[in-house]
């Protein structure tokens, strides 16, 4: 009953729109009866015909404005100006003619008395009706006749064009005029005059010479401008540069107006001009609203908004080009969308007045009742911007309202009536009103019957400072009351205006009152309505909300903005209903589209979000909190961030090689999320294959592909592609390669048979598929499907090349059909391959059958699956590169490609725990995986694809990047004192974190000045498997400053940050120093030193004991090794070793005397240990020179090739084994820099090494340098090389120059090399040689790898041949490999027993 009664009321709101011609006809027709029988009052049209518009005069002129109001009954005219009415009855100059017009005799206006200028109404009033107004008419006054600028005498070339200005005030354009010769002066198509007075005469003849002036004629006498000469003259013999004599200027135009560019030039020859908007050309020949005036201006008639943009004048004579630009903007007047609707009411009701407009700029709505203003309040509201809500109707509201809108340019008007009833009158059942939905069920007709009584027991069960809700029980006339409806009447206590509330289904007995004011009285009834019609009302009842707590409102003025593709910022102003200080404000946003709202706190008025995700929408809130908690929340602004350009390349990037010439490329667009903006094209590179080639670039719109075309036979390309949006270019894809043929496919004849046609009938399809013919050398453009019951030739279905199946649809079902399939191409068709199905029963309902119902397009596969890649291989290219490579078994013996196949590359890194693959499409039968990680093992896997079909995986393929040199610096480097040694350090780091390959060894530098030169920084070498290291020696409450740099087999890294320490102070005096002792003196074991040089002042007995008992040892050791030593000489080693120097050196003869060539002696006093520097040497005759040790293999001079192998293949000899307290003393190193020097290009040794273990020199292993000889200085180098790796157990050791009074303890004691140990070109190791160099080239360590002068070496003469043979044939009196191996490791145990001993 209540749907019955709700159709009812909604078809019972008339709407009728008053506005337009009055139609008596339409009038009678509007009054209807009601269902009840009582007459319905009708609407009664009242509007105006004529309203006035804007108007320009001169003063003393006279003015109409023109007003016409339509009514029934004659309307009484008024007038307003300036919003106040005019007394027109006591008027002299102002009177109202009969039809409402407004004439104005006389215009008066002066610069201080303008009575006449300003804004005019025409108002319409008809008793016990209502009042209308009309629009606003503005009459403006043409100021007094003045020049802003006049006229100058010139001259112009005949056939050029000329400009005279005279510019005056707008409103005194109309009245402007030219003369010539003091004669009218009459425009035509060569003549014309701008909106802002000037005159243009184009292509001037001879007879345009003359004296021009113009005259302003605005009521009175006229006012003439100066006098100016235009003089002609011939046409120029030279060309003439173009110049703009008027260029156009940007405008503001209303819609309907009309609008003039001046573009006027002077050059020769006579220029053309064109006329671009937008960057368009535009076609004014055809068009009836642009006219090209003379000499190239452009004038716009009947303007439209689509006219707006950017116009430019561009002129062309031959020889140059100018170009000038100007902006065009227009404004629309107010116009209506929807007009408001006549509505039929009852009290107590809530109405909305619709009215919906545009313009340019937007208009603003007011609404009017019966010519006055509507104030909003708590009954009047303006909803959705331009609507008017009224609430609880009252009588008086009764009238006509109009919806006033206006902008800068315009302003309209549009009006509807209102039309209460009483209650007992049904409202008529044409057209809907646009009620509230509070309202609906009000309005249900009456019929003859009894009436429900008063409802009863109405009591508020529920009260809030916003809300109250009521409950009720039924009428005692209805105990039951499940069909009565009830309707709640509500009011403030002492205003008479109710507003009606009802419920929302029959039989409800609450309803909620929302939207009330906190700490207000209210009254309330209810009131139930049966099928009948409304019954008894209930006792009024009196409530009063809740007082509300002080919380603030919402924040006004909240705008967002984004600031980059990442950020935006949110202000907003304080609340105005605050209600007490406002503590914080806390700031909502979230992700358009989402659910996830996050929050921050503000203590201002703005802020800036960060890291937002790019081009994407989010929605803001701000709520402000005071001391009783959060207030209202702000309307949701919403906001992009701004675009960027992609972050992820395009997808799925393959190649389809078309012919000989051409290749098509194709993709997918970035993945969602990364496009970071309107994808606005894709740019496409491309080169041959080979790596100098040009790179050829193609910028495409929006489609997912490109043919290539123009390229060369034969070639292969590369290709990639990256996504552009309007901030630019995103990353590429990885290259990827394709070969275009040879040559083209034959298709001068027609194609062969395919090679197999397969048919799979259902009920009502046949699934129909293919092979390709066997000859692929001939072009097929297609395939044709001929089928028919008995016959193919009933119907015929071409498909693409591609294609291999196709289902044929709408088939009878048990019916024999033939089915023939050929190949073809532009040649036409070839021969045909037959075949024969049966469609299966209507009774069939097996599984293919429902697989097909459910699926009908799911492609059928080939009847041979495909098969995955084979001899898949790894070749290591670089650190980072690795080539993949395969076959594919379905391709033929020439591994050709020619259909749409690609394969997939995927690879990982060789780790269980690693389960992410990266993937790559390719084209080809290789793909070159690039951006790898060095010295990592990877696993490599392909698939094919074809069509919609894919193999699974191939067997994996594994390599391993090559090393590259450290990428970082060994990390979390700390130094720490040693506890009880205040002049000794201990340095602990931590591998690099990108070592990029194996460890050999690390370099400590360290110095007392940061800002030192890295090559005056002291060394100290460590072997690669340590991770801490000892250094002695140190001057107490000292700055130092600690680097480390790794090594691994490609070279050295780069070096840690700066770790400063500072040495304790301990108890040596100021300014002490270690003294300069002999060379056999070993400092105590403990650390002590004592000033003046005894080794027992500080020790107690204990400790000498120790340290005689460990001479002792010592002493023991070196006889056993020696006594060893002398009893393993064997003759017939000697002899082999002789016989070897002999075949390599030939038959050259020695100087020398054997007595002084002593065996070598293996304990190496490392203490004492110094590199003797080259620039500071004392010695006119240094037995040896220095040693330089290469930093890298990049460092050695190569040879020749043939040594390149052998080289790469040796191992690094320097490697030491290090005592826990290794040692170096920087005291000692403060007079000279160490420096170690290695010759590269050196000469043969002329002089045997003596053995003198008293003094200075390091003896080295002598079988080194039994097998030399004299030879040229270009294969001194190869001849060495070659020895040295002939000879496993002459391997030398890094020697040094040792001075007693600089004792550098930089070095650990070297290890002898094992045999068959390999030479690495990281640190080479250098035979102690004396030799003799004209120029000697030397690198350092300590100037890592800047280059030094060659510096000269100064040899003594050589020894006789007999010193040298005695020395030969003592130095190759050596051990075993083995035994000395076994002999240095016993040595080895016996020194870590020492040093256990001393350290205890």
């Amino acid at each position: 009953m209540a749907a019955r009664g709700a159709r009812r009321l909604l078809g019972s709101l008339w709407i009728a729109l008053f506005l337009g011609q009055p139609d008596p006809a339409a009038a009678a027709r509007s009054s209807s009866q009601s269902p009840a029988g009582s007459t319905v009052r009708t609407f009664t049209p009242f509007y105006f015909l004529v309203e006035p518009v804007d108007t320009l005069s001169v003063r003393g002129a006279f003015v109409i404005l023109n007003c016409s109001a339509y009514c029934e009954t004659s309307p009484k005219i008024e007038w307003k100006k300036d919003g106040t009415f005019l007394n027109l009855v006591s008027d002299d100059r102002r009177q109202l003619l009969p039809d409402g017009s407004l004439l104005i005799n006389g215009v008066v206006h002066s610069k201080h008395n303008k009575p006449d200028e300003g804004y005019y109404q025409c108002v319409a009033t008809v008793e016990s009706l209502g009042t209308i107004v009309s629009r606003t008419a503005k009459l403006t006054v043409a100021g007094l006749p003045r020049f802003t600028s006049q006229p100058e005498s010139t001259s112009v070339y005949r056939g050029n064009s000329v400009i005279l200005n005279c510019e005056v005030n707008a409103d005194l354009v109309p009245f402007v005029r030219w003369e010539q010769d003091r004669q009218p002066f009459f425009l035509d198509d060569r003549i014309f005059t701008l909106p802002s007075g000037a005159l243009i005469i184009s292509n001037v003849t001879d007879g345009d010479g003359g004296l021009y002036r113009c005259v302003i004629e605005s009521g009175g006498s006229p006012k003439y401008s100066d006098e100016a000469e235009l003089k002609v003259l011939p046409d120029p013999e030279v060309p003439l540069n173009l110049v703009f004599l008027r260029q156009p200027s940007s405008l503001t135009k209303v819609t309907g107006q009309s609008a003039v560019f001046p573009c006027v030039t002077a050059g020769f020859p006579t220029p053309v001009i064109k006329w671009m908007r937008n960057e368009e050309e535009l076609t004014i020949e055809d068009s009836e609203r642009f006219l090209l005036l003379a000499g190239g201006s452009l004038e716009i008639s009947d303007i439209t908004e689509d006219d707006a943009g950017t116009y430019a004048c561009i002129v062309d004579n031959g020889n140059e080009t100018i170009e000038a630009q100007a902006d065009l903007i227009v404004q629309a007047p107010p116009e209506f969308l929807k007009l408001p609707a006549n509505i039929y009411a009852h009290e107590s009701m809530d109405i909305v007045f619709e009215c919906e407009v545009t313009g340019k700029p937007t208009p603003t709505v007011k609404w009017i009742k019966n010519g006055d203003m509507v104030i909003p309040s708590d009954y009047f509201k303006i909803v959705k911007e331009h609507n008017l809500q009224v609430l609880g109707l009252v009588k008086s509201d009764e009238g006509f309202y109009q919806c006033i809108a206006e902008n800068d340019v315009g302003n309209a008007q549009a009006g509807a009536q209102l039309i209460i009833l009483e209650h007992d009158v049904a409202i008529p059942t044409l057209p809907p009103t646009p009620l509230t939905s509070a309202t609906t069920d009000h309005l249900a007709p009456a019929t003859t019957g009894p009436l429900p009584s008063a409802p009863r027991d109405v009591v508020a069960s529920l009260v809030s400072t916003r809300f109250i809700k009521l409950t009720w029980r039924t009428p005692a006339s209805d105990p039951h009351g499940d069909n009565l409806t009830y309707t709640v009447f509500y009011t403030k206590e002492g205003i008479n205006r109710e507003r009606v509330e009802n419920t929302s289904r029959p039989g409800e007995m609450q309803v909620t009152i929302q939207n009330l004011m906190p700490e207000t009285v209210y009254v309330f009834r209810v009131v139930a309505q049966n099928k009948h019609g409304p019954g008894e009302s209930s006792v009024p009842l009196k409530v009063a909300t809740q007082p509300e707590v002080q919380l603030p409102g919402p924040a006004p003025n909240i705008r967002a903005y984004a600031n980059s593709p990442t950020s935006i910022t949110v202000t907003w102003d304080t609340p105005l209903s605050g209600n007490g200080e406002i503590q914080n404000y806390k700031l909502y946003y979230m992700e358009k589209g989402t659910d996830n709202e996050q929050d921050v706190d503000v203590g201002g008025h703005s802020y800036t979000i960060n890291g937002l995700k790019k081009y994407t929408e989010y929605s803001f809130r701000v709520v402000a909190y005071n001391k009783h908690g959060p207030g209202v929340s702000t309307q949701d602004v919403v906001v992009q961030t701004l675009s960027d350009v992609p972050s992820a390349a395009p997808q799925n990037l393959s190649l389809e090689v078309r012919n000989s010439k051409s290749i098509m490329i194709q993709w997918q667009p970035p993945p969602a999320g990364t496009h970071n903006g309107q994808i606005t094209g894709y740019k496409i590179r491309y080169r041959k294959a080979s790596r100098k080639s040009e790179v050829t670039e193609s910028i495409g719109g929006t489609q997912l592909f490109q043919l290539i075309e123009g390229l060369e036979r034969g070639t292969e390309y590369s290709f990639r592609v990256a996504a552009l949006t309007s901030n630019g270019t995103g990353p590429a894809t990885d290259w990827i390669s394709a070969e275009t043929f040879e040559s083209d496919l034959d298709e001068t004849r027609v194609p062969e048979v395919p090679s197999s046609l397969h048919v799979r009938p259902l009920v009502t399809s046949i699934v129909v598929s293919w092979t390709p013919p066997e000859n692929q050398n001939i072009v097929v453009r297609g395939y044709a499907i001929g089928y028919g019951i008995g016959s193919p030739h009933a119907q015929t279905i071409k498909v693409d090349y591609k294609q291999r199946y196709y289902t044929i649809e709408n088939l009878d079902p048990s019916s024999h059909y033939v089915i023939t399939l050929k190949a073809f191409n532009n040649v036409g068709e070839g021969i045909p391959l037959y075949e024969s199905a049966v469609t299966r029963p209507h009774t069939d309902t097996s599984e293919v059958d429902l697989f097909v119902i459910n699926a009908p397009y799911t492609p059928v596969p080939d009847p041979s699956p495909m098969m995955p890649p084979v001899g898949v291989q790894a070749s290591i290219l670089s650190h980072d590169t690795i080539r993949i490579t395969w076959a594919d078994n379905s391709l033929p013996k020439n591994q050709k490609i020619t259909d749409a196949r690609y394969y997939t590359v995927r690879w990982k890194t060789n780790i269980p725990a690693n389960t992410k693959y990266k993937t790559a499409n390719t084209t080809t039968l290789s793909y070159l995986v690039t951006s790898l990680k060095p010295n990592t093992l990877y696993e490599f896997s392909v698939m094919v694809t074809k069509g919609r079909r894919s193999s699974t995986w191939s067997m994996t393929a594994h390599g391993t990047t090559f090393e590259l040199v450290p990428t970082s610096p060994p990390k979390d480097v700390t130094v720490v004192s040693k506890e009880g040694k205040p002049r000794t350090i201990i340095v602990n780091w931590q591998p690099p974190s990108e070592a990029n390959g194996k460890i050999t060894g690390y370099i400590i530098y360290y110095s007392t000045d940061v800002n030192a030169e890295i090559h005056d920084w002291v060394i100290e070498p460590v072997v690669g498997n340590r991770l801490t290291h000892q250094i002695q020696e140190l001057t107490l409450d000292t700055p130092y400053y600690f680097k480390i740099q790794a090594r691994n087999s490609k070279g050295m890294g780069p070096m840690s940050e700066a770790v400063q320490f500072r040495t304790p102070k301990g108890s040596a005096g100021k300014g002490s120093r270690p003294l300069d002792i002999g060379p056999d003196y070993k400092p105590p074991m403990s650390g002590s030193n004592s000033p003046h040089g005894s080794p027992t002042s500080h020790l107690d007995s204990n400790m000498l004991l120790v340290i005689i008992v460990s001479v002792g040892v010592i002493t023991i050791v070196i006889v056993v090794i020696v006594a060893v030593f002398c009893t393993r000489r064997t003759t017939s080693h000697q002899k082999k070793k002789r016989a070897a120097c002999k075949s390599v050196n030939g038959s050259h003869k020695y100087k020398g005397n054997s007595k002084d060539v002593k065996p070598p002696d293996l304990w190496i006093h490392h203490e004492r240990l110094e590199l003797k520097p080259i620039d500071k040497s004392p010695d006119p005759n240094p037995i040896m020179t220095d040693t330089p040790i290469p930093r890298n293999s990049q460092d050695i001079t190569p040879v020749d090739n043939s040594m390149d192998s052998n080289i790469h293949q040796r191992r690094n000899s320097y490697r030491g084994h290090e005592s826990e307290d290794s040692m170096s003393t920087l005291a000692g190193r403060r007079g000279m820099r160490p420096k170690m020097m290695m010759p590269f290009d050196s000469q043969p040794p002329q002089q045997s090494v003596r053995n003198t273990p008293s003094t200075d020199t390091m003896p080295a292993s002598s079988s080194q340098t039994g097998c030399a000889d004299h030879q040229d200085p270009e294969s001194a180098t190869a001849s060495y090389l070659a020895n040295a790796q002939e000879e496993d157990s002459g391997q030398s050791l890094p020697t040094a120059h040792v001075r007693p009074s600089h004792p550098l303890k930089s070095f650990a004691v070297p290890a002898v090399p094992p045999t068959g140990s390999t030479y690495d070109p990281a640190l080479p190791s250098t035979p102690l040689l004396t030799q003799q160099v004209h120029s000697v080239k030397t690198a350092s360590i300590g100037t890592l790898g800047r280059t030094r002068p060659p510096m000269p070496v100064v040899v003594p003469s050589a020894p006789d041949v007999q010193e040298t043979t005695r020395m030969l044939e003592d130095s190759e009196s050596n051990y075993e490999p083995d035994e000395l191996t076994k002999e240095m490791a016993h040595l080895e145990g016996l020194m870590k027993d020492l040093n256990a001993i001393t350290t205890a």
